[in-house]
């Protein structure tokens, strides 16, 4: 993104980037080029969740697909958020809220606007949506607990894209490649010294890369949520709210 960008120490010790969700709540009844930007990314990043909640609300794919273009379209209007809410709060809290208004005025609309009037405001990819909804699990829990779970999967899909990239484009995506299942302590992922005779290294470098591998998607992922609150201060307790959402 080429807007301008202002950080700041967070409370953890790491780099608050102000140009997202931050900037938007900031920029207020203002206009600001940023602050649409920001919002744009936002967007684009986390459509799929609110398409997912609304498939659950018994919506077909054409339907969903509509509500979620139509809804953005709503957003991005001059104003609608500096008007919406006092308090904005976090971006998913704040999201999600809007959407279920926006589908309860929708629904309550004696003649429906006929599909694909909406200008689209995000490019949304149905096929990509649908294979991973049907992808899902069938679930007997709420629709809200699980836009929160879509919403840290789709988190945590952006981290390890960003991750790869950086990988990919300094020239070590096959360290990536091998590197990788280690993230996570897996029993299944091949031990260091295996990975150091595929990669003609020494296992002490291979445990060196791991470990910075595994800080850098720990930065990572403290800017992905940096983007999605309204406060330095609130990224560690929205971490440990995402994590939590898993042991549900």
């Amino acid at each position: 993104m080429a807007s301008e960008t202002h950080e700041t120490p967070s409370a953890a010790g790491g780099r608050f980037t102000t140009t997202h969700w931050s900037a938007v709540v900031r920029a207020g009844h203002a206009e600001a080029t940023q602050a649409e930007e920001a919002l744009s990314e936002l967007c684009g990043t986390y459509w799929y969740p609110l398409y997912a909640f609304a498939r659950r609300q018994g919506c077909q794919p054409a339907e969903a697909e509509d509500l979620t273009q139509g809804f953005f379209s709503r957003l991005f209007e001059k104003g609608f958020i500096a008007n919406a809410d006092q308090e904005k709060g976090r971006f998913r809290n704040f999201l999600l809220t809007l959407f279920k208004r926006f589908l309860a005025n929708e629904w309550n609309r004696q003649h429906r606007q006929k599909r694909g009037g909406y200008q689209m405001a995000i490019p949304i990819d149905v096929e990509l949506a649908e294979s991973r909804f049907g992808d899902e699990p069938a679930h007997d829990e709420q629709p809200d607990v699980l836009f929160e779970r879509q919403w840290a999967l789709t988190l945590l899909d952006q981290v390890m894209t960003r991750l790869q990239l950086e990988y990919v484009e300094s020239g070590r995506a096959t360290l990536f490649e091998h590197l990788e299942p280690c993230l996570v302590r897996d029993e299944s992922a091949r031990p260091y010294a295996e990975i150091a005779r595929r990669l003609n290294l020494t296992e002490a470098a291979v445990k060196m890369g791991v470990q910075r591998l595994r800080a850098r998607y720990r930065e990572i992922l403290r800017e992905e949520i940096g983007k999605t609150v309204a406060s330095p201060d609130e990224v560690e307790a929205e971490l440990q709210h995402l994590f939590a959402v898993f042991r549900r």
